[in-house]
C-alpha cells in the first residue's frame, strides 16, 4: 500500500472517489427563551454562508483543486449552505461549462445554483435549541468528495481549527477501483488505518475518541468528544465565576449529559431514568 504523497503509475485517469464526511457540533448553555434566541442569532451570524464560502476555498486550497463554481445561500429563520464545484486540474475556459462562475459570485444575486459533478465541497448548517432543555447545539455537516490524485484528508485539520467542535463526528469512504499500467486493481491508493492518524496529536489530546471501522469496505469512521467542559466556554450572556459551585455542578452536568448522548447516537439517559 502506498502513503498519501507516494503515486502509482495508473493506466488512465484516477478512478477512486473519496470522500470525507465531517460533522461537528457546538454546545451552549442557554437557560432563558431570550439567551436561546441570542445564541441562534450570534451563531447564525458567525457561521453565515459568507464565512463558510472562505473556510470551503481554504479546503480547495488545501486539497489542490481548482473552483469551478459557488453556489451558497443563508435561510431564515436560520442556517446556511454553501456547494462548490471543484477539479483536481485547472480547465481552460472555454472547457468550461457556461453555467459556472468559477467562484466569482456576482454581488446582485442572492443565490447562484450550480450542478455537483465527480468532485465538490458542500456545507449545511443546522443552529437548534427546545424550550424544554436549557442547552442549546449548533451543527456543521461538511462533505468533501474528490476523484483523481487529491485527497480530502489533507483538509482534515483546518477544517476541525475552523469551527468550536464539542463532539466531531468524521467518516471516510473510498469507492470504486482504478487500475496500474499492468491491469492490477487497486480499491484504495494510499496507507489508512485510522483518520486518526491525518488528525494533529495535540488536537487529539483534548478529545475522547473511537474508532469504528470497516477495512475491507473501506469505510473509516472516527467519532471525538472535548474532554474538559470549561464553562467559560459554554455558558451565554452569564459569567460562570458569578454562580454558587452547586449551580456550576448541575449546568456541567446538563452540558455532559448533552454530549454523551449525541456522542453515542442514544437518548442515554432517558433509559437510565426509565
Amino acid at each position: 500500500m502506498l502513503g498519501l504523497n507516494e503515486k502509482i503509475k495508473l493506466y488512465g485517469f484516477n478512478n477512486l472517489t473519496k470522500t470525507l464526511s465531517f460533522n461537528i457540533y457546538d454546545i451552549c448553555y442557554a437557560k432563558t427563551e431570550r439567551d436561546k434566541k441570542d445564541y441562534i442569532t450570534y451563531i447564525d451570524e458567525q457561521y453565515n454562508s459568507e464565512r463558510l464560502t472562505n473556510i470551503l476555498r481554504g479546503v480547495t486550497k488545501i486539497i489542490g483543486a481548482n473552483i469551478l463554481n459557488i453556489s451558497k445561500q443563508d435561510y431564515d429563520p436560520q442556517g446556511a449552505s454553501v456547494a462548490i464545484l471543484i477539479t483536481e486540474q485547472g480547465m481552460p475556459s472555454d472547457q468550461v461549462d457556461p453555467s459556472c462562475n468559477k467562484g466569482e459570485i456576482p454581488l446582485m444575486k442572492d443565490c447562484v445554483m450550480a450542478h455537483l459533478d465527480k468532485s465538490h465541497v458542500t456545507v449545511h448548517t443546522y443552529p437548534e435549541s427546545h424550550p424544554d432543555n436549557e442547552v442549546s447545539t449548533f451543527r456543521v455537516d461538511i462533505d468533501v468528495s474528490t476523484c483523481g490524485q487529491i485527497s480530502p484528508l489533507n483538509a482534515l485539520n483546518y477544517l476541525i481549527g475552523s469551527f468550536d467542535s464539542d463532539i466531531i463526528t468524521i467518516d471516510y469512504r473510498v469507492r470504486g477501483f482504478t487500475r496500474d499500467v499492468n491491469g492490477h486493481k487497486y480499491f484504495i491508493d494510499h496507507a489508512m488505518s485510522s483518520i486518526q492518524d491525518y488528525i494533529d496529536q495535540k488536537t487529539l489530546d483534548k478529545y475522547d475518541c473511537i474508532d469504528v471501522n470497516v477495512y475491507n469496505s473501506n469505510i473509516f469512521h472516527t467519532k471525538m468528544m472535548i474532554k474538559e467542559i470549561d464553562l467559560n466556554n459554554y455558558l451565554f450572556n452569564e459569567d460562570p465565576y458569578d454562580l454558587k459551585p452547586e449551580v456550576r455542578r448541575e449546568i456541567r452536568n446538563k452540558l455532559s449529559k448533552e454530549m454523551i448522548e449525541i456522542y453515542h447516537g442514544l437518548n442515554v439517559y432517558d433509559r437510565i431514568e426509565k
